[in-house]
């Protein structure tokens, strides 16, 4: 795959807990021409991992269920810090629950474009500040 601009310089993290599939998404994404942070497979992991580095990222990739564990709390964090992110998941996209409903979803297995337009799509932050500056970051209240 060639790079793509609006990936270039960007910073995704890919929270998901089977290997092969961590691994195609962080290939997706590098491909690009976007860097990953993780991937990481566990709540905790991936909690710290937003906390310490919500500055600098642009989006997120996060798989509902992470070892048994529903992973909404590291949505809510994402959400909190108006880290835009999309849901990649083997569960039916229709049954997010609130807050969480109107958050892209794709369906395991993804195709690596259908992940690469739904990513393009999300609302971009600045580099230097993670202020939103196309459209509004998807918070637990909606888009």
């Amino acid at each position: 795959m060639q790079k793509q601009a609006q990936f270039e310089g960007r910073l995704y993290l890919v929270v998901e807990d089977e290997y092969l599939a961590a691994a195609n998404l962080v290939t997706a994404l590098e491909d690009a021409g976007a860097e990953v942070a993780g991937p990481v497979s566990n709540i905790p992991s991936a909690l710290q991992m937003v906390c310490e580095r919500a500055g600098e990222l642009d989006g997120a990739i996060l798989d509902i269920n992470l070892r048994g564990v529903f992973a909404y709390p590291v949505a809510a964090k994402l959400a909190e810090a108006y880290i835009p992110f999309v849901f990649v998941t083997g569960y039916e996209c229709g049954s997010i629950p609130r807050p969480f409903e109107e958050v892209p979803c794709l369906n395991k297995p993804c195709h690596e474009k259908e992940l690469l337009l739904t990513l393009a799509a999300l609302p971009q932050r600045e580099q230097s500040t993670g202020d939103i500056v196309a459209g509004e970051a998807i918070h637990a209240g909606g888009k």
